[in-house]
């Protein structure tokens, strides 16, 4: 791999010389311009605009237009002589932990190689101590006309230096989410959730480009003077209206496509009982369980009961048996009250002839109020 710039790690007093390597290639299918009516190729040519004449690359330099229109020319000489220390020098001022890195600012990766036999020794030094400390670096480093921030991190047994955006350069999310109020129900996340888990993980290395892979194939048939391949149908199943369907139906899909034939039911569709109830009932089945008796028990049970009820039986008429016996007969009865009657009836006859009243009753003395 060939280097793209040649310089030294600042390491506090280490310095541990380097080459920096471009660390990602790209895989896409570029194109031709062309003149449509005859395939010709067009041509970008660098012509200066005062000789009116194609210049070499060799006769190209570097300038800075002024406000006012002129032009400064910049040298390489004029580059080296910045002053600053990241020049040459990829100057790590920090180390921290990798999720203090946001994603968004990292951009461009590149391989940090040895660029001399001595430097071996504290190239592995940093390496091992960003391994054991489970940190990266935060550097600044200057490349291609300007400084730039950058991040250290170990990938296998080297060390790779990751372009990152300066914070100012990454936009906050302003008017990106939403602005309607929106309530996720407990079942749509227990879907997704599941639909989550049925996608499972992916090892990276299994996916490719299919983008590319269809362009080569239309490329030879074009090539070969064949018919294209036919396009699939594109999917015209509209809005997404219900919710539900849509994350149940995607469900079933993918575990369709994961595990082969017929998927079954979601779990989270499935309408799921209280644990509470489910403790209660187990313990209630338990419970009936422990008190159902043997039949021959069940027998002697009723049997029991039987003589027990006719024990009872025979207690409540021997009771009203003995009651009768005790209550005097009604002819008696009436015999008494009759003679009573005559005794009281002689009485008053005797007052009424003998002139004597009886003693009148004392009336009750009125209260007076206070």
């Amino acid at each position: 791999m060939r280097s793209i710039w040649n310089g030294a790690i600042s390491f506090g007093l280490v310095s541990i010389p380097v080459k920096l390597v471009n660390a990602t290639e790209s895989h896409s299918i570029s194109f031709r311009q062309i003149h449509a009516e005859d395939n010709g190729r067009i041509r970008y040519r660098k012509v200066c605009e005062l000789d009116d004449r194609e210049v070499s690359t060799a006769e190209i330099g570097k300038g800075y237009e002024d406000a006012d229109g002129t032009v400064i020319p910049i040298t390489d000489e004029d580059l080296a002589h910045l002053p600053i220390p990241t020049t040459r020098t990829i100057e790590i001022v920090a180390f921290v932990p990798a999720d203090r890195i946001d994603p968004l600012q990292m951009g461009t990766a590149y391989y940090l190689a040895v660029g001399a036999a001595p430097a071996a020794k504290p190239y592995t030094l940093l390496r091992e101590a960003l391994k054991r400390g489970d940190k990266v670096a935060v550097a600044k480093y200057a490349l291609r006309g300007r400084e730039r921030l950058g991040m250290l991190r170990v990938v296998g047994d080297a060390l790779t230096l990751h372009g990152l955006l300066w914070p100012d350069e990454v936009r906050a999310p302003e008017g990106v989410a939403p602005d309607e109020k929106v309530t996720v129900r407990a079942k749509e996340l227990d879907l997704a959730d599941a639909l989550m888990d049925t996608l499972g993980d992916v090892d990276l290395d299994d996916l490719h480009d299919d983008y590319r892979a269809a362009l080569e194939e239309v490329i030879a048939a074009k090539a070969a003077g064949e018919a294209l391949p036919e396009a699939p149908e594109p999917d015209s199943g509209g809005k997404v209206l219900d919710l539900m369907a849509a994350l149940e139906n995607s469900v079933r899909a993918a575990r369709a496509s994961r595990g082969g034939g017929k998927a079954p039911e979601p779990k989270a569709a499935a309408k799921k009982a209280p644990a509470k109830k489910t403790t209660e009932t187990k313990a209630t089945a338990k419970k009936a369980a422990e008190t159902k008796v043997p039949a021959k028990k069940t027998t002697e049970t009723k049997a029991t009961a039987k003589k027990a009820a006719e024990t009872e039986a025979g207690e409540k008429k021997a009771g009203e048996k003995k009651a009768a016996e005790r209550k005097p007969p009604a002819r008696k009865t009436a015999q008494r009250s009759a003679q009573g009657s005559a005794r009281k009836t002689a009485a008053a006859q005797e007052e009424r002839k003998s002139g004597r009243k009886p003693p009148a009753k004392k009336a009750a003395p009125r209260k007076t109020p206070a």
